[in-house]
């Protein structure tokens, strides 16, 4: 028996479970962001375009270092290398995007268990689930750091799409305040588990098909650790999906279902997944880290042409994670 939600997202997200079919049609857009402020105009138009034509591109000369990056998948395997009993000690709280957990994510779109685990890192959140620093050494000022550098790069992203919204420039950024008490924007570190390899992708997946629940996500890849697949198009008969190159020197970005209601879906969030790999492929752990860009918890969320009821982030990022927690 199928589950009904009151949210749009959620309810379109359940018609999205099958294997559906590869299609290699779809360019998905490097977009430089080298001299951002003197090419604000320009870049501004090629994230429109990406962003309203399928809802997924790649940024380039973003201002994050590739050892910055590297320190940062270094401190995210750090932690997931943990014995299990520690890692345990700091399970997610209910409702909350912060702490541990594996296995837990069930997806709307197929019912069965994400194969990962996961680490997040929401600044307000973290009383008693980050590790001591007997365990993990300058960890907690280390990946703060980084959600910093990556907070940078949203925000000049957002503010791009601001304008063309009839915002001004630092709407988001407001909307986004990490000075704020109730700032949730969040880093997610991941760590899907090695497989053996699939002949046919059945029903068990990495990440089972899902839109975003934030404004933006930048997702950080291993070079060479694929998997991911985005789906654009709002029918379930339209289920083609485009591989995402897995590029270690760029930033991976999608919109999400937070800025497709302000746009009044204008700006699309489209489904996605990570499939498993195929025996003929790198079988082994694969690890990305994501950083969610979620309104601070008192935004309304409502666009100038209110084809959305308004909605607080705060309520719409809670139904979000009940909708896809097995423990909520």
């Amino acid at each position: 028996m199928s589950t009904t939600y009151s949210l749009e997202e959620l309810q379109r997200e359940t018609t999205f479970g099958g294997a559906g079919e590869d299609t290699n049609d779809r360019e998905i857009r490097i977009i430089d962001l080298s001299d951002f402020e003197n090419r604000r105009e320009e870049i501004t138009e090629q994230l429109w375009r990406a962003a309203t034509e399928i809802g997924f591109f790649q940024l380039s000369h973003h201002g994050i270092a590739p050892e910055e990056i590297k320190a940062a998948f270094g401190e995210s395997e750090r932690f997931f290398d943990l014995p299990t009993k520690i890692k345990a000690q700091y399970p997610r709280p209910k409702s909350v995007n912060a702490g541990w957990e594996s296995r837990s994510q069930i997806r709307p779109s197929t019912g069965t268990k994400d194969q990962k685990e996961s680490y997040q890192i929401t600044q307000y959140h973290m009383d008693n689930v980050w590790p001591t620093e007997a365990e993990l050494p300058n960890f907690q000022a280390n990946t703060l750091r980084f959600e910093q550098k990556c907070w940078e790069v949203g925000m000049k992203v957002l503010s791009c799409f601001a304008t063309k919204l009839g915002f001004d420039q630092d709407f988001f950024s407001r909307a986004h305040d990490p000075s704020k008490p109730d700032y949730q924007s969040t880093l997610r570190l991941l760590h899907y588990f090695a497989t053996e390899g699939v002949t046919e992708q059945g029903n068990s997946w990495r990440a089972g098909a899902h839109t975003d629940f934030d404004c933006l996500t930048l997702l950080f890849q291993h070079e060479g650790h694929g998997g991911l697949q985005v789906c654009p198009g709002t029918e379930a008969e339209t289920q083609r999906w485009t591989s995402i190159p897995p590029y270690g020197d760029v930033i991976t970005c999608n919109i999400g279902d937070m800025l497709m209601r302000w746009s009044d879906d204008q700006l699309i969030s489209n489904l996605h997944r990570v499939r498993q790999p195929r025996v003929d492929e790198y079988c082994g752990s694969r690890h990305s880290i994501a950083f969610f860009c979620q309104a601070n918890k008192s935004q309304i969320i409502q666009g100038p042409a209110k084809r959305y009821q308004p909605i607080s982030a705060a309520d719409f990022l809670t139904q979000r994670i009940l909708a896809n927690f097995v423990d909520q």
